[in-house]
């Protein structure tokens, strides 16, 4: 078989999920054409045939042993559409099927009079959404900060455009007008052992609202082929994603990235759009859709991927942990930076911030005090979440500049307004309180014992401790500081769990090769930064409670300097593409989660950069251990400072009553009567599990309105 396909119909089956190919249908496509006894039909473009875009698919038919590829008939919705299909070097018919309608149609080929094979094609729009629900609206168009014409709202398509760059022997990326030209600074790139020329066509359009970017060396004006290697493509996929967390409601003015030369300079592909950027809208949902809409698009534009790596760093690490767990396949290996495994456990630190920061201004508590109660190395990444997140999970604080002052919420004069609060993205999954309008509460910091380690380990007293629990307070439902406690809503609370958009890391996941990359910005010096090395290790927790293993994770830290942060990428970029080469050359019968662990390149491992020359190997741990460990200490964060543990998987605790003989302390009557005041209904018992705690609802979920 021509592995140029994407992985995700064996990480599937590895799942038992019936998602795309199971049994015979799975074995005809895994074997090559003079193997098999029957005929074969499957979409290559989109291995998910329910989930087709854009009015075409690219499809692979590969005949039985016993007969000739000139005897195989196609037909798409009962016309003929056998000459758009192409013989392939291994045996098999590579087509590309176009004119699908909305809706269904049936693909099926033929070979003589006893041999017969089908499949269903389910064919959307290229506006979408495909699985990921209502889209939002109103949606402000942006298509000119690409240098696309203006677009009409809501669906803010714009034409294809075709532009082309090139690299200069200084090193820099330069517009070029004709492709066809060579000028006299053009530097070239190696590509497979051989020197091309460093040309690069890029193309921008519009696929799911979102405007999207495909970057790739090009040799010359011509158009590229599905069925004709592009000179200077190595047939693999870098997708980038890019960072932030914000509500949407706007189409974005930036992608992941795709003019990369780490990756265009050694014969990689990259693609990505403006709602693969969680800034544009922070929904791993949304850009698993656009990623899985772009990457179809691609493959019938250059023809069958190796593989697609995912790169991005913060919340492009949430994308691709996400995406790999909930929607696996779209990515086959992932090379998240700086990382957090999700939106939902990351904000509940994040308004912690908010409160410990208003608390603090007007109390006796020491700075090494401050720090001790939010665990960080460092309290200014306290500070830096409040003044650079909190607001998002405000009504109107972090409105993007492309949503007008006058659609915007207002309790008064607008109810019904724009709403720019992160949890905006969720509306489809959550749903929406009737008694407010928003999109249901996520946030509960019911029973949390701020400061708890502080307390135990002597570095706050049992009044500041009772100080700070009876004045620390929530958020309300516009993101406002009160006086009470937050409240998650239980019916968001068994949606975060049923669907999985609390990464359990319990489903793709585990069939996913990864490599996290820490570069490790924990201290003050790294300016302010929120990019914490705890979450890298929170992740790999979860892996351990839902596997048992954590081997398909290697983590790699860093300094935040330019030549080791080369170097890093450089290997990690290397590494994965061995690690998933060897995935795709693996025949054995093995499990897609053993078969990532048995293909793992041997000197891959954990361990971090001394220097750019100089990389130690030696396994990274939580708390901190060996020599890496002492160059990149990493710490916890305000929940585990509150005794939550390493996994973080409770997002709202279950209770019990205020015992005095848990605390290391001894508290005045006065005390006691303020902490049961604090905690009328108890305090958190993170030896049970999560209040909703539940096991995640399968992959793929399909949120239903195509409206």
């Amino acid at each position: 078989m021509n592995n140029r396909t994407w992985r995700s119909t064996t990480v599937l089956a590895a799942l038992a999920v019936p998602i795309l190919l199971t049994g015979a249908a799975a074995a005809a496509v895994a074997a090559p054409a003079h193997q098999q006894s029957r005929l074969g039909i499957t979409t290559v473009s989109n291995p998910r045939p329910d989930l087709v875009s854009g009015g075409q698919v690219l499809v692979r038919v590969t005949p039985p042993g016993a007969r000739s590829a000139r005897e195989v008939r196609v037909s798409a919705g009962g016309h003929d559409v056998t000459q758009a299909f192409h013989s392939e070097p291994d045996g098999s018919l590579l087509g590309l099927v176009s004119g699908l309608r909305t809706g269904f149609t049936d693909l099926v080929a033929t070979a003589g009079h006893d041999d017969r094979a089908s499949v269903r094609v389910v064919n959307h729009a290229i506006t979408g959404p495909v699985f990921s629900g209502r889209q939002q609206k109103p949606f402000y168009c942006e298509t000119t900060a690409f240098g696309l014409p203006p677009a009409t709202m809501p669906l803010c398509s714009a034409p294809t455009q075709v532009t082309y760059q090139y690299k200069s022997t200084a090193g820099k990326f330069a517009a070029l007008a004709d492709p066809a030209s060579r000028p006299a600074d053009l530097a070239t790139a190696t590509v497979g052992g051989r020197s091309v020329p460093y040309v690069v066509r890029v193309e921008r359009g519009t696929i799911d609202r979102a405007v999207y970017e495909i970057a790739a060396l090009a040799d010359g004006p011509a158009t590229p082929s599905p069925f004709t290697a592009a000179p200077g493509w190595n047939g693999k996929l870098v997708y980038t994603f890019g960072g932030g967390c914000n509500s949407g409601y706007h189409q974005g003015a930036g992608t992941g990235g795709v003019l990369n030369d780490l990756f265009l300079g050694q014969g990689y592909a990259v693609a990505s759009s403006s709602l693969n950027v969680l800034d544009n809208n922070c929904s791993p949902i949304i850009s698993a859709e656009a990623a899985m809409m772009v990457k179809e698009h691609f493959v019938e534009t250059y023809g069958p991927v190796q593989h697609t790596i995912g790169w991005g760093g913060s919340g492009g690490a949430i994308q691709q942990y996400d995406i790999a767990e909930n929607y696996p396949g779209i990515v086959d290996g992932i090379i998240p930076g700086v990382s957090f495994p999700d939106p939902i456990t990351t904000a509940g630190p994040v308004a912690d911030c908010r409160l410990l920061n208003r608390y603090f201004a007007n109390s006796s508590f020491t700075d090494a005090q401050k720090l001790a109660v939010a665990g960080w190395n460092a309290y200014s990444t306290c500070v830096s979440w409040d003044q650079t997140f909190a607001s998002r999970a405000t009504a109107t604080d972090s409105c993007n500049s492309a949503i007008p002052v006058a659609v915007r919420w207002d309790p008064v004069t607008n109810p019904h307004g724009v709403i720019c609060n992160s949890n905006e993205q969720f509306a489809n999954q959550l749903g929406r309180d009737p008694k407010t309008g928003f999109v249901r509460n996520t946030l509960d910091n019911v029973g949390v014992q701020y400061g708890l380690k502080a307390l135990q380990a002597g570095q706050i007293s049992a009044e500041q401790f009772v100080s700070l629990n009876a004045s620390i307070g929530g958020l309300d439902y516009t993101g406002k500081p009160v006086a009470a406690r937050s409240a998650a809503d239980p019916k968001a609370l068994d949606a975060l769990y049923r669907d999985d958009i609390f990464n359990s890391a319990s489903q793709g996941l585990a069939s996913t090769p990864i490599i996290d990359q820490r570069t490790d910005l924990d201290f003050a010096g790294a300016g302010n930064d929120i990019h914490t090395s705890e979450w890298s290790f929170v992740v790999r927790q979860r892996l351990l409670q839902a596997t048992g293993t954590a081997a398909n994770q290697v983590i790699i830290a860093n300094h935040a300097t330019g030549a080791e942060q080369a170097a890093a990428s450089a290997y990690e970029l290397d590494a994965m593409d061995r690690w998933l080469t060897a995935i795709d050359r693996d025949r054995s019968g093995r499990s897609a989660a053993a078969k990532v662990i048995a293909n793992r390149p041997r000197e891959l491992s954990d361990g971090c950069y001394v220097s750019a020359t100089q990389r130690v190997q030696e396994k990274l741990t939580y708390p901190s251990s060996g020599q890496c460990g002492a160059l990149y200490p990493v710490a916890s964060n305000t929940r585990m400072a509150a005794g939550e543990g390493l996994a973080m998987d409770v997002l709202k605790c279950r209770l019990k009553p205020v015992d005095f003989g848990d605390y290391p302390v001894r508290f005045t009557a006065e005390e006691k009567a303020d902490l049961r005041k604090a905690f009328p209904e108890g305090v958190c018992d993170y030896r049970k599990d999560g209040v909703g705690e539940r096991a995640a609802g399968g992959v793929w979920r399909d949120y239903g309105d195509r409206s």
